[in-house]
Formats: C-alpha cells, sequence, structure tokens
C-alpha cells in the first residue's frame, strides 16, 4: 500500500493490489494480529473501509505481501515484529507531527 489514497499501487493494476489490516490488543495477544487481508478489488474496499472509518492507512507493497500472506487471526510471526513496529512508529511520528501543526 502508499499513503492513505484507494488506488491501485504506483503504475499497477488494482489486481495487483495487496492489503492487510492488524489489530493489537496487550491483554489478549501477544502480538498484533491480521484482521483482514485481500487482494485487488477485495483489497480496494478493505482500504476504502479503512478510509471511510477513519482508521489510517500506512502504504508498503512488501509489507501488504507478506502480512496479506498470514491467516485471519494469525499472529504476525516474530521475524515481522521489526517491520511492524517501524510502520506504527511511522505512524505514531506523523500523527504527532499533524497535531503539532493544529
Amino acid at each position: 500500500m502508499s499513503k492513505s489514497d484507494n488506488s491501485a499501487p504506483s503504475g499497477g493494476d488494482i489486481r495487483d493490489m495487496r492489503v492487510a489490516a492488524l489489530k493489537y490488543n496487550s491483554e489478549q495477544n501477544n502480538a498484533p494480529m491480521v484482521v483482514a487481508a485481500g487482494s485487488g478489488y477485495t483489497a480496494q474496499r478493505i482500504v476504502e473501509l479503512a478510509n471511510e472509518f477513519g482508521v489510517t492507512v500506512y502504504h508498503d507493497d512488501s509489507a501488504a505481501t507478506l502480512l496479506s500472506s498470514l491467516k485471519l487471526g494469525q499472529e504476525i510471526p516474530p521475524e515481522l515484529y521489526q517491520m511492524v513496529v517501524d510502520i506504527y512508529l511511522t505512524i505514531l511520528t506523523a500523527a504527532k507531527n499533524s497535531k503539532k501543526q493544529l
């Protein structure tokens, strides 16, 4: 995925688009888990719903490909922790910077 729009990957076909949505509840899970994933038009619809409900969308084609290959409800494996931490930090930094601009 790339910044928050619901278009196909840059220069690509919507059928090549892949997305994954994560959720983390420290009281219930040891790691973030995949709550939605898909490709093509399903991926586009997931992004549309995220935008509609104010869910932050972070675009990274490699991360989306890796995460969308996991099963729904599966916690991310330890080898993907650093990638997900980097994504979360980017989102948190962007949110903090946007609040400073207000």
